[in-house]
């Protein structure tokens, strides 16, 4: 059975951006529980039908959730930057799509779910509203940009680590960060703010990830108290691949069982 699904446009202010977003919800069940999901670096929300967020929303809205999905600052149709854009400001981000989720939707619980950096963010975030989030799902966290910062690479673009530039410019030769995105991903604390979350955690990557460290769901599962880890065999970076759909259906059945939404 397919379930009839509200969707509203909202703005979300940070420090005076307007970090632009999306909410799914059941006809008829505005209260969530809610997931907010969060893209990678160079994503956004997932706005065409096939993304891979707007194919967890789809799915999350199947089982009961209210999905709020937002483009982090510096991307899709956020004010800021792209340039401009880190893991610190990134978490701002995300700390403020928490509270516009708390205020409209309290006493909802709330989950956190992201891909990529936008894992790496969730991690974060959850460790820091450790008292505040409920679950926590992992889709391929790129918790690797800080070993790749150390050594002097981003998105596979070298640099000298000991003497960073003032601007980076990524391999496609259109986008470009600032030396402050790689000085920050040197020095955040990932896996540490992560394990302050002690709640029940999902950390899901794929066995055809170039892109990241493959030990980097593992290296969750070990960090965190209650961490459950699931690899999959044909899956790249972007859950392109086979295992698509039915990774997409695991981290949504772990959060639906920890919610225990019909």
């Amino acid at each position: 059975m397919t379930t009839s699904t509200h969707t509203e446009e909202i703005t979300v202010m940070r420090d005076g951006l307007k970090l632009h977003g999306r909410i799914d919800a059941p006809q008829g069940e505005p209260k969530g529980p809610v997931v907010i999901l969060m893209h990678g670096f160079m994503a956004d929300l997932g706005y065409e039908p096939g993304s891979l967020l707007q194919q967890v929303s789809d799915q999350l809205v199947e089982a009961g959730f209210t999905s709020v999905r937002f483009d982090f600052n510096g991307r899709g149709n956020s004010d800021g930057s792209f340039a401009n854009s880190d893991v610190y400001n990134q978490v701002e981000d995300a700390i403020a799509v928490l509270n516009f989720v708390r205020d409209r939707f309290e006493p909802a619980e709330i989950s956190l779910l992201g891909h990529s950096q936008g894992g790496v963010i969730a991690g974060m975030t959850a460790g820091m509203y450790a008292d505040v989030v409920h679950s926590l799902a992992l889709l391929a966290p790129a918790a690797s940009i800080k070993d790749d910062a150390l050594r002097g690479r981003v998105l596979g673009v070298p640099f000298d680590p000991y003497h960073i530039p003032r601007r980076i410019t990524l391999a496609d030769g259109k986008h470009e960060v600032t030396g402050k995105y790689s000085r920050i991903a040197k020095t955040i604390p990932v896996y540490e703010a992560a394990a302050m979350f002690k709640g029940p955690a999902l950390a899901i990557q794929g066995e055809q990830d170039k892109v990241i460290d493959p030990n980097c769901a593992r290296n969750y599962g070990n960090a965190m108290a209650n961490c459950t880890v699931s690899l999959y065999t044909n899956l790249d970076h972007k859950f392109n691949g086979d295992d698509r759909m039915r990774a997409i259906g695991e981290a949504v059945a772990f959060l639906q069982t920890h919610h225990e939404v019909a």
